[in-house]
């Protein structure tokens, strides 16, 4: 009877031996999962804040220009100020995203007939650098990044960022390759690297390859880094178009 003890006890240490390195692996790697998904939470919630204080603070002094903005709009063909889209964020959340109205009215049943002139040739992308469907007030805004102002409702609501890929259409994300959707993971933002490096000078694919560089090193410290640089991209107006 003590000859069988003893032998599970020796059975039983082996075991033990055995376990105790994959265990204490299996503990690490829950520990390490952990640490990271609060460390993301934390990056989260310090980003969110940081969106709503800084999109407060240029809404409310931007309200005179965005008032003076809609009444030339308005005044120019008595058509829509806003103009609304459905854009794609994160994960592929789709959410309703305004601009100010830069174009004519029947601007989107124009584009068949300048497809021919898209600067980036047959890319998912659509781009002109003298659109005729721009009206004179748009061109302006569009110079100016005037348009963009009313999207800093997305932002508080929490549909976009501050920073973060810019959100494209449903028509072009139905056109997007699985490398292309790296895009997505991430909350789409007013401004990003391209945004600040060329604008619609930049082609897709490199827009893609910028946006996911910005996503894999995304932080507070990268965040003010592009809104400071934004603003002389926007002074200048290089590749607004």
């Amino acid at each position: 009877m003590s000859n069988a003890t003893s032998i599970k006890d020796q059975q039983l240490k082996r075991l033990e031996q055995r376990l105790t390195p994959s265990v204490r692996r299996a503990a690490m790697d829950a520990a390490k999962r952990l640490a990271w998904r609060l460390s993301s939470r934390a990056g989260g919630a310090a980003k969110r804040l940081f969106d709503i204080l800084v999109a407060c603070g240029v809404l409310i002094p931007a309200l005179p220009v965005m008032g003076l903005a809609a009444i030339l709009i308005k005044l120019t063909d008595r058509g829509p100020v806003l103009f609304w889209q459905t854009r794609v964020g994160k994960w592929g959340r789709v959410f309703r995203f305004p601009k100010f109205r830069s174009m004519v009215v029947n601007a989107e049943a124009l584009q068949q007939q300048i497809m021919s002139a898209n600067q980036h040739g047959d890319g998912i992308t659509f781009k002109i650098r003298r659109d005729p469907r721009i009206t004179w007030i748009g061109r302006i805004l569009r110079k100016t990044s005037i348009d963009e102002l009313p999207q800093l409702w997305c932002v508080l609501r929490g549909d976009m960022s501050l920073v973060g890929p810019r959100p494209a259409l449903e028509k072009e994300v139905a056109r997007y390759t699985l490398d292309d959707r790296r895009r997505l993971d991430a909350i789409p933002g007013l401004t990003c690297i391209w945004q600040v490096s060329g604008r619609s000078e930049i082609p897709f694919p490199q827009q893609v390859e910028l946006d996911a560089e910005y996503i894999g090193k995304q932080s507070l410290r990268e965040d003010f880094k592009l809104l400071l640089l934004t603003i002389p991209a926007v002074i200048t107006g290089r590749g607004a178009y």
